[in-house]
């Protein structure tokens, strides 16, 4: 008896299933058409990309560096006219962010040449801040003597390495 009452529900089982199943459409959908895909060719960009030192400095047309007399950490009048270019930058990219380098000659000690070099950081920063600049978007740091740019012993050379220099942040 079990074997009649499988097969009763087996059949009622496939004559369930064979009412619930879909005919195929009498009119089919016409097939895809195909179009062309334009070609394209990428485009590369014609400078240094948004961002990077290399658009900053062109930008500012080479103004990234202020430079200072001896023992000095005041802003002259082309110090002046450097920061305010790249106030104007900053202002066109208001998610980049820089940080200023301060430096010093060889001459005093480490410590006289770190706190020189913080001063002269800190000078261009609150500079750019008076022009607008978020002082947030700007750090400073100090390498005294560290990283010298001429390596020389002699006037011109530690006039080259009296600087703060602005620096992209990625």
């Amino acid at each position: 008896m079990n074997t009649r009452v499988a097969s009763a529900i087996l059949l009622a089982s496939s004559i369930g299933l064979a009412a619930c199943s879909k005919k195929a459409p009498e009119d089919l959908p016409p097939p895809p058409v195909e179009t062309e895909t334009p070609t394209t060719t990428p485009t590369t960009p014609t400078g240094p990309s948004l961002g990077s030192q290399a658009h900053f400095e062109n930008a500012v047309n080479g103004q990234n560096v202020i430079y200072f007399d001896t023992d000095r950490y005041n802003i002259d009048s082309a110090d002046a006219a450097a920061l305010q270019t790249q106030a104007q930058y900053l202002a066109r990219y208001p998610q980049i962010s820089i940080t200023i380098e301060g430096h010093a000659d060889e001459r005093g000690t480490r410590e006289y040449n770190l706190a020189l070099g913080e001063r002269r950081a800190n000078a261009a920063k609150n500079y750019l801040v008076g022009l607008g600049v978020d002082a947030a978007r700007v750090r400073t740091v100090s390498y005294g003597k560290e990283r010298p740019i001429a390596l020389a012993s002699n006037e011109a050379a530690w006039a080259q390495n009296r600087r703060a220099v602005s620096v992209v942040v990625n």
